[in-house]
């Protein structure tokens, strides 16, 4: 807000370009004037003036197209490129008088002068080939030949300059941050007559001031300045509503999340901004599955410190007990007893085993990269391979190519298939099908199925019905876990439970954005 209103003021210390332009404005209306006065001043002398009038130099007869007779003069006064002149020299005394001709012109185009400064605020002196004057107050009999200006014009060249301007009067401060203020312009117009320099009109004029035209036009300048305070106040609360507020909402959420507020994790009150809105819709999103991920790892410790703690127990009790039985004192144990006691320790070593390697596997799974596409039909073909006994029938839109892997595939099939070759099952079939962006791939065997009380538990890790076979409850956290990092998901259809149906999974896989229909 303090920028936009800082704007406008520092602009004032930009007005060279509006002062450049009301430099041009006054040299140009000088030009005007000094043309018209000259051609009065060029008929009063074809009129009047003898034939022996001394005339001055000669100026050459410029060569000028037929199509195009005008020779205008452009006004060619810079005030950021051409130098300042100091203040005009005085008049000095003329080394010859002027021609009686030339001051009777004087005394009758003097009164015309007056009147023209009355009204055009420009003040003119008329001069006569040897740069005396001859109109223009207290002036006139001194001579101005020695001015640079009027040098040139009495070669017949016409010559504008600024010059350094000296007020009686103290300007007020906020002047001096404008140039303009302190230049006066001059131009020197030579009056041509019989080819020769007859005269020079020397005007001058103060040019208008940036804060003059802004007194002028106060009423529009109040009218701007209040409009520029009420689109800052207007920006101001805009940003605050759309901006500030959420952003400071956020922080405070991030805050309160950050303590372990769970109840922060819902979305803001007011998003101001769509961009706003995503934004803490991505934060909130993240941080809620970094909450859960927390909860998963918390819960997942728990449960494998649980699964490790059973076999450590018994091989530990196992252990001690065989360590007793080497005590002479003690009564030794039978052979049975000693080979029973090692087959636990082997059994519960193995299952140690298993579970590490299915942690190894599922940590795989989770950081599994996400790059590469097969299709289903060659992840059925190398399912076939590796499971020669199991009968397995495919069918659907097999070829349609899905955004996963060839390896990630065939490790959630063959889990699949081994998790339905332990339940029982001889036949495993496979359906696929395209829906929206993603395949739908059924697999159903003819298994024993999933109990109803099971089927909430089964993708939970480590848990299982065959934990006395062997089994460690990791598989469909794998599958789970695998698909998820592709982008997919896994659910138990609602037709799978039972036994005559036998266990159906319903998977879905992305596909390739060439095989996505388009939107």
């Amino acid at each position: 807000m303090a920028t936009a209103l800082a704007l406008p003021l520092a602009g004032l210390f930009f007005f060279r370009i509006y002062e450049n332009q009301l430099i041009h404005q006054t040299e140009s209306e000088l030009i005007g004037q000094s043309a018209a006065i000259a051609a009065v001043m060029r008929r009063d002398l074809e009129a009047r003036a003898p034939a022996n009038i001394p005339l001055g130099a000669e100026i050459p007869t410029p060569k000028t197209d037929p199509a195009e007779p005008y020779t205008p003069i452009m006004p060619t006064l810079d005030l950021t490129a051409d130098d300042m002149l100091g203040q005009r020299p005085d008049a000095q005394p003329a080394a010859t008088p002027a021609d009686a001709a030339f001051v009777a012109l004087g005394a009758r185009l003097a009164p015309d002068l007056v009147e023209i400064q009355q009204v055009t605020l420009a003040g003119f002196r008329l001069l006569d080939p040897r740069g005396v004057v001859i109109a223009g107050r207290e002036e006139v009999g001194l001579s101005l030949a020695h001015v640079e200006e009027v040098a040139e014009a009495l070669e017949g060249r016409y010559r504008s300059v600024m010059r350094s301007r000296i007020s009686k009067h103290e300007p007020p401060p906020l002047y001096s941050w404008s140039r303009g203020t302190a230049v006066r312009v001059f131009t020197a117009m030579p009056v041509t007559l019989r080819g020769r320099v007859a005269g020079v009109v020397y005007g001058s004029r103060t040019p208008s001031n940036i804060f003059k035209s802004f007194y002028e036009e106060r009423g529009k300048v109040a009218l701007a300045g209040l409009t520029i305070v009420s689109l800052a106040l207007l920006i101001g609360f805009v940003f605050q509503r759309t901006i500030t507020r959420p952003m400071r909402e956020l922080m405070r959420r991030t805050a309160a999340i950050g303590r372990g507020d769970r109840s922060a994790l819902r979305p803001l009150a007011h998003h101001g901004a769509m961009e706003i809105a995503q934004l803490s819709q991505s934060f909130l999103d993240m941080a809620a599955n970094l909450q859960n991920r927390s909860d998963f790892i918390a819960t997942f410790a728990a449960h494998v410190s649980h699964e490790l703690k059973s076999p450590l127990t018994s091989i530990q009790g196992a252990a001690e007990l065989l360590r007793d039985d080497l005590d002479p004192s003690a009564q030794g144990m039978s052979a049975a007893d000693r080979h029973r006691f090692l087959d636990n320790i082997i059994s519960d070593a193995g299952r140690l085993t298993a579970v590490v390697q299915r942690l190894r596997e599922l940590a795989r799974a989770e950081a599994t990269p996400t790059s590469g596409t097969t299709t289903a039909a060659d992840a059925v073909a190398d399912l076939r391979a590796g499971f020669e006994t199991l009968g397995i029938e495919a069918r659907g839109d097999l070829d349609r190519a899905i955004r996963i892997s060839a390896e990630s595939a065939r490790i959630v099939l063959s889990h699949l298939a081994d998790n339905a070759a332990r339940h029982g099952a001889t036949h495993l079939t496979i359906a696929a099908a395209a829906q929206g962006d993603g395949l739908r791939v059924t697999v159903r065997d003819n298994g024993s199925g999933v109990s109803r009380a099971n089927r909430d538990k089964i993708f939970d890790s480590f848990f299982t019905t065959r934990r006395d076979s062997g089994g460690t409850g990791m598989g469909l956290a794998i599958v789970r876990a695998m698909l998820q990092a592709h982008g997919g998901s896994i659910a138990l259809s609602e037709d799978g439970e039972g036994e005559p149906s036998g266990a159906a999974f319903v998977l879905t896989i992305p596909l390739t954005e060439r095989e996505r229909p388009l939107s």
